[in-house]
């Protein structure tokens, strides 16, 4: 006998996917069943997500400015909503809470049309789109990085931080390895799926670079378009560097915990699970991000020390080698680094969303969820 369902709303891509499944392992645990509204493109990471059923509904995002599109994806809109009240009315949730993404918008139009205690999770420093057209009309609105005193919504923002899968947790018990002298040091390089084409070309050119002795040293896991791939693979053979190179990596929690660096975009999800297992990063934000948020997202962790931030236009392969040489002669830097990047983690955002969600699934203000926080 489970406490109710619990709806969970999120876009299709890991940095949505992988908060609300951190939150979906918390909630079973405390009792309640778990049902999942995304879209098609979350297939891959289906494997490991606890909910009790997936939904799909239909959805679109408008940012198209040719009328027939528009009218196209206003139609798809209305047909997801549709959609998402009935599925709302035979489940009949006790909250909706949506992470994100257009998938997002239906269900939580419907849970909010219907009175359905609804709230969203805004994972980076500058809400989305998705969000902001949703964010009028929650209860509460729960912020990875959002400011909990400002903006229009303040009265009903709780900062969390972004929830971590258990995944991420365990890979913190991992304690840093600061590789001296001549052992291997790993690179673990990713960029999400976005953001990984410009990896392909930056980080092997500045291997490249590199002394052969510092060469002879690196292990490399990168990730990189199933177009790139092939190219990227060839010139690490070429160059003596084994090398681990895939779209996607299902252990990539584990792999974070083995490097000794991590270069990467600064998406919410990457930069609190990288301030969670306490790993030093070199962070490029992503920079056609529509409202620049990979930038703020780093901003918290840079400020405390636990990662470089460097303006992709600003990253020629010259300078990426000297980093990496440099990284590579001080062990104790990077050691220095992990720490200051642990300090700024957040390890128990599952639970406290967990805490939130429930509060107002029973019908509890987020004034009053605060008040008992404190």
């Amino acid at each position: 006998m489970t406490k109710g369902i619990i709806l969970l709303a999120a876009g299709g891509t890991g940095g949505h996917l992988f908060p609300a499944e951190a939150l979906a392992h918390e909630l079973k645990a405390n009792g309640y069943s778990v049902h999942l509204v995304t879209d098609s493109r979350a297939e891959r990471f289906a494997g490991k997500f606890p909910a009790d059923e997936v939904h799909v509904v239909p959805s679109a995002t408008i940012g198209s400015k040719n009328p027939i599109h528009v009218v196209r994806s206003l139609w798809t809109l209305w047909t997801g909503m549709r959609a998402a009240r009935r599925l709302i009315s035979r489940l009949r949730p006790k909250a909706v809470v949506g992470f994100g993404g257009y998938p997002t918008v239906p269900p939580l139009l419907a849970a909010t049309g219907m009175g359905v205690p609804s709230m969203i999770h805004e994972q980076n420093a500058v809400m989305g789109r998705a969000n902001k057209a949703l964010a009028s009309r929650v209860k509460a609105i729960a912020g990875g990085f959002l400011p909990e005193g400002t903006g229009a919504f303040a009265a009903k923002t709780v900062t969390t931080g972004n929830p971590v899968r258990p995944a991420v947790l365990e890979a913190a018990k991992v304690p840093y390895d600061a590789a001296a002298g001549e052992t291997p040091f790993h690179l673990v390089v990713f960029g999400g799926s976005q953001g990984a084409q410009y990896f392909s070309k930056a980080v092997p050119q500045a291997i490249c670079r590199l002394d052969d002795a510092l060469r002879q040293r690196l292990k490399v896991t990168q990730q990189a378009r199933p177009e790139d791939r092939d190219g990227v693979i060839a010139t690490y053979e070429k160059l003596g560097v084994p090398a681990d190179v895939s779209p996607f990596f299902t252990d990539m929690a584990e792999r974070i915990a083995d490097a000794q660096l991590v270069i990467c975009r600064s998406g919410a999800s990457t930069v609190s699970e990288l301030a969670v297992i306490g790993r030093p990063a070199i962070l490029v934000p992503y920079p056609y991000a529509l409202d620049h948020d990979q930038a703020a997202n780093a901003a918290a962790i840079a400020a405390k020390g636990g990662a470089k931030v460097i303006v992709q236009a600003e990253l020629t392969a010259e300078r990426l080698a000297g980093i990496l040489a440099d990284a590579m002669a001080n062990p104790q830097s990077l050691a220095q680094m992990a720490a200051h990047a642990r300090e700024t983690g957040k390890p128990d955002a599952a639970r406290l969303l967990a805490s939130m969600v429930e509060a107002i699934a029973s019908g509890s203000t987020v004034e009053t969820f605060k008040e008992k926080r404190s």
